[in-house]
């Protein structure tokens, strides 16, 4: 039986009284873009932080390559998993390459770190002319490749996007998951995303789970969801 690189298994996250996750499992393997969908307030980005560590698990477990994994998050980019917030959470009185350095806080030593600075930004090209710049003088969508460009010096096998598309313009959102494909192509990257644009994510996703009410009620390939099904999601979620 083939060993998946990453799951989520029978996951229950609890805020207080409130159950965010209820019993969740995801999977994903090498090279896959894999969507995670649903309305707002269904536990989608609580899945992805339940894996790296922000959302402490009540249940449930986190397995790497088949062996049980306690997310603890400053430890996840050193064992090949990287997260990339939403919100483009840089650090902006920093310029382009402090940030990137940041990411790659867990390399062993300064020449992986300049190697693999160069390599992230070949899927980015436009941060090349902007490295010694503030963050913050950057337009939102160069932010938000800053963010992923970050995420993929640390050189992972895993990367946790969560609304990478928010606040920017239709033809940046374009350009992003463009790029965002191109990654998992050329680096056989397992890239698990939470997006709130359906058409976009389903069009570079290979699988898709649809979240409700921090369920699952959904886990088909990407091309098999249609756009009735996903607005019934939605509407019964709205429904008291």
């Amino acid at each position: 039986m083939k060993e998946i690189l990453l799951e989520l298994k029978g996951a229950t996250v609890q805020y207080g009284s409130l159950t965010a996750l209820d019993s969740v499992s995801v999977s994903i393997d090498e090279g896959e873009i894999v969507a995670l969908m649903g309305p707002n307030g269904a536990g989608k980005s609580t899945v992805i932080k339940s894996i790296f560590g922000i959302a402490p698990l009540s249940g449930g477990r986190v397995l790497w390559h088949g062996k049980p994994l306690v997310p603890i998050a400053h430890e996840m980019p050193s064992r090949g998993i990287s997260y990339v917030p939403q919100g483009r959470q840089i650090f902006k009185t920093m310029t382009v390459r402090e940030n990137l350095e940041i990411g790659g806080y867990a390399l062993p030593n300064r020449k992986d770190l300049e190697n693999n600075i160069q390599e992230a930004l070949r899927f980015f090209p436009a941060l090349k002319e902007k490295m010694n710049a503030r963050a913050e003088t950057l337009s939102g969508g160069q932010q938000q490749m800053l963010t992923i460009a970050r995420g993929l010096v640390a050189d992972p096998k895993v990367l946790l996007l969560d609304e990478p598309s928010l606040g920017l313009a239709p033809k940046v959102v374009t350009d992003v998951f463009a790029s965002i494909r191109e990654i998992a192509n050329a680096r056989k990257l397992a890239i698990l995303i939470v997006e709130h644009s359906i058409a976009s994510v389903l069009s570079i996703a290979h699988r898709a789970y649809v979240l409700s009410r921090g369920t699952i009620v959904a886990h088909k390939p990407a091309a098999m969801l249609t756009g009735d099904f996903l607005k019934e999601v939605f509407l019964d979620h709205r429904r008291v």
